[in-house]
């Protein structure tokens, strides 16, 4: 049996990360979307199906991209929503027998196809349903989890997940810690092979574990207060952090609470940064502050292509694209999403909603040329020993090709 991720409709409209990747390929909690569905199977996913111009997508440890149209009816397959969040204890059956419908509550989230039948449909996985073309007697089977309906979602549900994702059953585990590093309470404290804190380093682990992967660097005068997870060479580099997910080499200073960083992330300098969400390789000047709370404490209403979206959520701050770019001092509003590849500078405060590979905004707002996004993505990617060459670099056209020519590809 091999397993097949998918983005349905509702994942494309995933702003504004659902331009550059497979939804999958999102931090939530300690772990990426498509490591809890792996899990969740027993087995690394061959393929996501999604976008078309993601066929060229290439990620280290990633699985690769194929059409939604592929056919794959010359195998047992099990195909699985990438919203799709199951419990850390379910478990797909290991003979799973005839075809199946699988539901996350009332939601139809995946399907079990034996090889020889047909399908799914391009039109079932933009929008799943217990009816499977030409399969008759669909056995209907429930996962237990549950579904992410929006991107804000990523962030809302995260300090959650990350404490379950963190806790320790029985005795809580604690690391031997160098001298000078302090603990508050008695959660779990994992500091894997080559962690590296100084003096000074405050551990609160009072509502929530804390795990350092190998190679993790604290600086004097940082505060940690689980739930908190830092990915493998992440440099949390001073102030203070809460709730906070981190994947591979994030380098962090400030105030950051209730945040994602997915990967690669450069917020090395002061300011605030709330209840937000990053993509890959973004940077934030010194200074870039968002806000995640109004004035009014009303619901906080999120930029989209076609206008804003009403979240429902009381605290929420930017959700920033891949190879996203802010100047020094930018200040972000509640709700602000920043499409992928853009170099955010101008007067004021941006949009709500900043077009992919946009080239400032206001009076300076243009687009960025897409051989010079690719040149610098080259130059940031290098200094991190990652390649931007091949089919990497021809991912990130096909991405600029699909950002450019329509507000809202499909």
């Amino acid at each position: 049996m091999e397993l097949y991720l998918f983005d349905d409709g509702v994942a494309d409209a995933w702003h504004p990360f659902s331009l550059t990747r497979p939804c999958g390929e999102l931090l939530f909690g300690a772990m990426l979307l498509r490591e809890r569905l792996e899990r969740y199977a027993g087995r690394s996913a061959t393929a996501t199906l999604t976008r078309d111009w993601l066929s060229d997508y290439s990620e280290a440890g990633a699985p690769p991209a194929l059409p939604r149209g592929t056919d794959l009816s010359g195998r047992d397959r099990l195909i699985l929503l990438t919203r799709a969040v199951p419990d850390a204890d379910a478990r797909f059956p290991a003979e799973p027998g005839r075809p199946r419908a699988i539901r996350v509550g009332e939601t139809v989230a995946g399907c079990f196809l034996p090889a020889g039948e047909p399908g799914p449909a391009l039109e079932w996985l933009l929008n799943p349903s217990g009816e499977l073309d030409g399969i008759p007697d669909v056995e209907e089977m429930q996962l237990s989890g549950e579904l992410l309906p929006a991107p804000w979602d990523l962030i809302e549900r995260n300090p959650a997940r990350l404490a379950a994702d963190l806790h320790a059953p029985g005795e809580p585990i604690r690391s031997a810690l160098p001298e000078g590093v302090h603990v508050l309470g008695s959660g779990s404290v994992v500091l894997v092979e080559g962690v590296r804190l100084e003096p000074g380093v405050l551990l609160d682990v009072r509502e929530g574990g804390i795990r350092l992967e190998e190679g993790v660097e604290v600086r004097t005068g940082t505060r940690l207060q689980g739930p908190l997870w830092a990915g493998p060479g992440s440099r949390l580099l001073g102030g203070s952090f809460a709730a906070v997910a981190a994947g591979p080499c994030c380098y962090l200073q400030g105030e950051v609470e209730a945040s994602v960083a997915l990967g690669y992330a450069n917020k090395a300098h002061a300011g605030f940064l709330g209840h937000s969400y990053l993509g890959k390789w973004v940077n934030l000047g010194a200074l870039t502050t968002t806000s995640d709370l109004k004035n009014n404490y009303g619901p906080v209403r999120a930029g989209g292509p076609d206008g804003v979206l009403e979240t429902g959520l009381l605290k929420l701050g930017c959700l920033l694209g891949d190879h996203a770019r802010t100047a020094i001092g930018t200040l972000l509003n509640t709700g602000t999403v920043v499409g992928a590849g853009t170099n955010l500078f101008g007067d004021g405060l941006p949009p709500k909603w900043v077009a992919p590979f946009s080239w400032g905004f206001g009076d300076s707002a243009g687009v960025y040329d897409r051989e010079r996004f690719l040149a610098v993505a080259e130059r940031v990617m290098a200094r991190r020993d990652v390649s931007c060459e091949g089919k990497a670099r021809a991912w990130l056209a096909s991405c600029w090709e699909a950002g450019t020519t329509s507000p809202d590809p499909k």
